[in-house]
């Protein structure tokens, strides 16, 4: 008989500490973390990041992840897009009474999976259970703090002549939790996009690429980057639609449910900023990277229509491609 997830797991006392030692130690285990102080004491050696992220994604398993690789890859990658290398997470665990232990098991393996991709580390944790039917499964909270290496990466500095470029096919994450809520098949191999991007990040600092604006381009998609890049940096961008990877699976989703792909959720698909001579460099070590494969440049820096985002067809057409509005498809991160 499967074991079960208890509300006297989170109450402080046996039972948490059997989770505690037997579960997430014996897989975030370090020697910060098994000290289990009421705070975790770090060393840095410069400027540090700091952020934080809570994940509620349904369903909690999904093709190429779970909640626990997303809590992970989205923390990380928040860390990198500031020009910072990972250090230090905080876990925290909101578990709603009768969860599967092996499901939660499966989840920190996942978890922990994922951390040996940047080498950042659990030093952190909080376990709470609430009562059936009041948590929907399983939420995770991380925080994350990074040291920084590439500075003044940021939205405020776009200039006219600099290349954007997207690291892989958008669109993917987003349209997989969508099949998958729906219980469609595609007919392809849809799945989620997401993984860490420390890596093939960390490689262009290396190489001596400082990207101005790095965007990880989760909720809202590549528009709502594009758009925020626009207003900060009071500039206006073009992208043309022929140069922009989107697989035929996400397109086929798209018209059916009628949504733009720039809008939909990526989980490790980042959006860069480059000086234009630096732009094809930049995409040479990107694709040393299977997650970044399908990198390429996707448009330009204009010093017109400012604040604006102009998508250019094929045919030869313009228009807007507007900020997302509303909720398009909640809870997929």
């Amino acid at each position: 008989m499967s074991k079960k997830i208890l509300l006297s797991h989170g109450g402080g006392g046996e039972e948490m500490q059997s989770l505690i030692n037997g579960l997430f130690f014996k897989y975030f285990g370090n020697e910060i973390l098994n000290k289990m102080e009421d705070g975790a004491i770090l060393q840095t050696s410069g400027k540090v990041a700091f952020t934080t992220d809570s994940f509620t994604v349904t369903p909690i398993f999904f093709n190429g992840g779970d909640i626990g690789k997303i809590a992970v890859a989205g923390t990380v990658n928040d860390l990198v897009s500031v020009g910072a290398k990972p250090l230090y997470l905080s876990c925290g665990f909101i578990i709603e009474e009768g969860f599967l232990h092996e499901d939660l098991e499966r989840i920190v393996i996942s978890m922990q999976k994922e951390l040996e991709k940047s080498g950042a580390k659990i030093v952190a944790g909080d376990t709470k259970v609430v009562p059936k039917g009041k948590a929907d499964g399983i939420f995770i909270n991380t925080s994350g703090i990074g040291e920084i290496l590439c500075e003044d990466i940021s939205s405020h500095n776009l200039s006219k002549g600099d290349a954007i470029i997207i690291t892989n096919e958008i669109g993917n994450h987003g349209a997989c939790i969508l099949a998958n809520r729906e219980e469609l098949k595609t007919g392809g191999d849809l799945k989620s996009d997401c993984t860490s991007l420390y890596q093939p990040i960390f490689a262009l600092f290396q190489r001596g690429i400082k990207p101005k604006a790095i965007r990880d381009a989760t909720r809202g998609g590549v528009s709502a980057v594009l758009n925020e890049w626009a207003a900060a940096s009071n500039v206006g961008i073009e992208i043309n639609e022929k140069d922009i990877p989107i697989s035929n699976e996400v397109k086929g989703l798209c018209e059916i449910f009628g949504f733009e792909p720039y809008e939909l959720a990526n989980e490790g698909t980042m959006a860069l900023c480059v000086k234009k001579e630096d732009a094809q460099e930049a995409i040479k070590i990107l694709k040393e990277f299977d997650e970044c494969k399908k990198a390429c440049i996707i448009g330009t820096i204009l010093d017109s229509y400012n604040k604006h985002v102009i998508l250019k067809s094929p045919w030869g057409t313009n228009r807007f491609l507007e900020s997302p509005k509303g909720e398009l498809l909640p809870r997929i991160c």
